[in-house]
């Protein structure tokens, strides 16, 4: 029976689906990826052990899926996006892959948003920089490592790495190769851009772009000896997660906003034509002649999972002994939070923020009769705060209706009801639990052509789908709650790079 393999590969797991080709997941299977964390704002991770760990999950998910491998017709791989994955002239890793968490690059950006240099990046390649673009982690490399800038022989993204390794074949797709350095209008590179952040240099390190459905190369003698893949099994180019989540949860298209609540607060909206602001990235949508408008911060679930990793140890050992999910454990008390009036908030900036690197996430309006789960509802509401943040942004440039929810927040449906009243729109989500991997594999099966295009999607997805619509009174109570939020916000702006600085002081003897 044939099938499709896609890989999804965030930046604390990487996986490993198969789908049957009408959309049914046959089997998946995960694997952790260390992060390192030896420095303020840096986040990073081994290139071979990302490769290694993907191989393990491959070799897992066809055992699994007690489905011969020479079932799989075609394979993609979509990945966290930005950040950068680099390979000197023997196509070896060039030290860690630095991550799109990092904020390194903070410097950097500052004196590029004080300068002409902002407004010019705008106009030309459709975005402000950022901590974790591409160009701002090559410039840091450029300042504060020449060596290792000047043995630059390739710039991957993290899902490049992986189609590289399984086929042994360098290069990117479209969706990726925006992130930085593409005129907005051709939608092609431009050496005009990389002049402009000073990395002319780096001209011939640009991967080659095909378009995300587009055979690139085939599973190799050595990958198919390691993961139990057939070799010669097509490889598409694959795409950026934030346009494979969007396109798995059946968010992609017109009049939709994608709201993907993984480690980044993703919000994104499909257009006919460019449109730049400073609030939202204007990047290639996966045809030609269309766009991505994305609004995104590195602050959404990842700060859910921090609260249950740092401050719920116990409980997921027991649950997990257990054979239960923390979430369910934690389910009674989130349900009886949001039950109950309660002062509490949450600023989800632990990683980032859309008020700049300097932000640093806090609780406020705590008092000593909250409990966790007042402190689990703050969270949650702060995530669904931040997301609201770059809608109603994106509202301002592009007309849509209605929302289509993935993540893992999005399995909760008091956290689903959540969000449509925060947003004050109906909010749609789909039984898709591996939304990414699922947009990874429909490009895979537009590649060898069972399917149209990577917007055919086999199901229907009417049936698979459940709205929630906002109740008035609570998206009242919202309103007043995410005012306050954004004032609070506000007033902490001047002190956060104060707070920040404590992080650099040192005690004197």
């Amino acid at each position: 029976m044939p099938s499709l393999l896609g890989i999804d590969s965030g930046l604390t797991v990487t996986k490993a689906v198969i789908f049957d080709i009408d959309g049914t997941p046959l089997a998946v299977a995960r694997r952790r990826v260390t992060q390192f964390m030896l420095k303020a704002r840096h986040v990073e991770r081994d290139i071979d052990e990302l490769w290694t760990q993907t191989a393990d999950a491959i070799a897992e998910a066809i055992k699994l899926s007690n489905r011969p491998a020479s079932d799989i017709q075609a394979i993609a791989a979509t990945a966290h996006g930005d950040g950068i994955y680099l390979l000197d002239r023997a196509k070896k890793p060039l030290g860690r892959a630095i991550l799109s968490l990092d904020s390194r690059a903070g410097p950097v950006v500052e004196r590029w948003l004080k300068s002409p240099i902002a407004d010019e990046a705008l106009t030309l390649t459709g975005q402000l920089p950022h901590v974790s673009a591409p160009s701002a982690l090559l410039a840091w490399i450029k300042a504060n490592e020449p060596e290792r800038f000047a043995e630059i022989g390739r710039i991957l993204s993290c899902k490049d790495w992986l189609r590289f390794c399984l086929t042994g074949v360098e290069g990117t797709d479209r969706t990726e190769a925006s992130t930085s350095f593409t005129d907005v209008s051709t939608q092609d590179y431009s050496s005009d851009a990389l002049k402009l952040f000073g990395l002319s240099e780096m001209t011939g390190a640009l991967p080659h772009a095909s378009r995300s459905d587009e055979i690139v190369g085939h599973v190799t003698q050595a990958v198919a000896k390691r993961t139990g893949l057939a070799e010669g099994t097509p490889v598409v180019a694959g795409l950026h997660d934030v346009t494979a989540s969007a396109l798995g949860a059946g968010g992609y298209a017109d009049g939709i906003v994608a709201v993907i609540a993984g480690t980044y607060s993703i919000n994104e909206t499909l257009s006919s034509e460019p449109r730049v602001d400073r609030r939202w990235f204007c990047r290639n949508a996966i045809a030609p002649g269309q766009w991505n408008n994305m609004s995104i911060s590195p602050a959404s679930s990842a700060n859910y999972e921090w609260f249950l990793d740092k401050l719920c140890g116990s409980e997921i050992a027991s649950a997990e002994a257990a054979g239960k999910s923390i979430h369910a454990v934690l389910g009674p008390e989130i349900e009886a939070a949001f039950n109950r009036p309660s002062s509490a908030l949450f600023h989800p900036y632990l990683f980032g923020s859309p008020y700049g690197a300097d932000a640093s996430a806090s609780f406020f309006g705590l008092g000593g009769w909250h409990d966790r789960g007042d402190m689990l509802r703050a969270v949650l509401e702060g995530i669904a705060f931040n997301h609201k943040i770059h809608v109603d942004a994106l509202s301002d440039g592009f007309s849509f209706d209605q929302a289509r929810l993935a993540g893992g927040v999005s399995r909760n449906p008091i956290v689903v009801q959540m969000f449509a009243d925060v947003l004050g729109m109906p909010v749609t989500v789909t039984e898709t639990d591996e939304a990414a991997a699922w947009g990874a594999a429909l490009c895979a099966g537009a590649g060898i052509g069972v399917y149209p295009s990577p917007q055919s999607d086999p199901r229907d997805v009417g049936k698979i789908a459940l709205t929630y619509h906002p109740e008035p009174a609570r998206s009242a109570d919202y309103r007043i709650r995410y005012d306050l939020f954004c004032d609070i916000a506000g007033a902490m702006t001047p002190l956060w790079p104060r707070i920040g600085n404590l992080a650099t002081q040192h005690s004197q003897d």
